[in-house]
């Protein structure tokens, strides 16, 4: 589904004598609401890309934050010169426009305290978004992009997160993407105890990841990734066989389940690997979810019999079903959120006339 952006291309040149914009700041990027996942993977930052992208948009910005996330790509900027739908697409050469948001101002502001909360997530009240927003400010200040005007409202975010997951209990309880897919292996499955799970990748979501399954009862987990020395010491954290990536599909026959959470430039499995697994398993299936982006299971693999392939898109169900009990901390998150934009906001006007005021008397005195 795509959403209507009312705020979109609402960019409005000012003459040095009208009022100033309330805030100089905006954000355009594309998320799970606006883009089914082959749309928001040709917006995904893979590995060696951020410093082009970011040489891109510096030149349409004095001040840039990239936040890239399995279910979002977004780009924050102050001090913007032009359109910033086209900074955007010009970043990633693709046409998005029709699955692309803008917010300007305020809106912006509380679009991102928003995401920083966990309110704009998948999995409403996840708490991996705050260290990914924290992450990504931390990147634009190390690359000199990051000033007095990002600086700010990163804090603000950073912080109205960690007040509505103290203050409401929304990140009680609360589920993930990876106990997401791990209780709809079980589901499908009819429970994973006695089950054998293989897991591509070795990051900090397949960590997640392999926690999960351990709870859920499964003992026996191979843990599969480009660098074998992080497969092996996640391996020997949480208890896994290691497999070499090159010794995948020997060891996929194995496998009950097969979760997904790598980066990589291109399929890494493929339908014709997964039929021949299935040939030496008789006819017991496999479940496999990918919860990369962009993914790293070919989509043919869903039309062979015996394999059931899902991807970030089909957890929906479940995550909504997780979010009936906190429903109730909604409205507190979201006016602790509107305070906080709004305390940015007064920030802003007053620096704003401490400056005008500062230019007036400098202009006296040179008189």
């Amino acid at each position: 589904m795509t959403l209507a952006c009312p705020t979109a291309r609402c960019f409005v040149a000012h003459s040095p004598l009208s009022a100033p914009d309330p805030l100089d700041f905006v954000v355009v990027g594309l998320n799970h609401h606006t883009a089914p996942v082959e749309v928001r993977e040709r917006a995904a930052v893979r590995a060696g890309e951020e410093d082009a992208l970011l040489t891109h948009l510096s030149r349409h910005a004095r001040e840039v934050m990239l936040l890239s996330t399995c279910n979002r790509t977004e780009v924050y900027l102050a001090g913007l010169t032009g359109d910033p739908l086209a900074a955007f697409q010009g970043a990633w050469g693709h046409a998005l426009e029709g699955h692309l948001y803008s917010y300007s101002g305020e809106e912006a502001v509380t679009h991102l305290y928003r995401v920083a909360a966990g309110l704009d997530s998948l999995v409403i009240g996840e708490t991996q978004i705050q260290g990914q927003v924290k992450r990504a400010w931390q990147a634009a200040n190390g690359r000199g992009l990051s000033g007095p005007f990002l600086n700010k409202i990163a804090q603000g975010a950073l912080a109205a997160g960690k007040r509505v997951r103290t203050e409401t209990g929304l990140s009680d309880n609360v589920v993930s993407v990876s106990s997401a897919a791990v209780e709809l292996a079980a589901l499908a499955l009819g429970g994973l105890a006695g089950r054998t799970a293989l897991i591509i990748g070795a990051g900090e979501t397949a960590e997640l990841t392999l926690t999960h399954l351990r709870a859920a009862g499964v003992e026996d987990v191979i843990v599969v990734n480009r660098t074998a020395e992080r497969a092996r010491l996640l391996a020997e954290k949480l208890g896994g066989r290691v497999c070499a990536a090159e010794y995948l599909h020997e060891a996929l026959p194995e496998a009950d389940v097969v979760i997904a959470s790598s980066a990589a430039p291109h399929y890494v499995l493929h339908g014709e690997a997964v039929a021949a697994a299935l040939a030496g398993r008789g006819d017991r299936p496999m479940f496999l979810i990918d919860i990369s982006v962009p993914r790293i299971l070919d989509p043919d693999i869903g039309g062979v019999r015996g394999a059931h392939l899902l991807n970030l898109d089909d957890l929906t169900a479940v995550v909504h079903h997780n979010l009936q009990g906190r429903r109730a901390a909604l409205p507190q998150a979201g006016a602790i959120i509107r305070e906080a934009a709004s305390d940015l906001s007064r920030w802003h006007l007053t620096r704003a006339a401490q400056m005008r005021r500062g230019r007036r008397e400098l202009a006296v005195a040179s008189d």
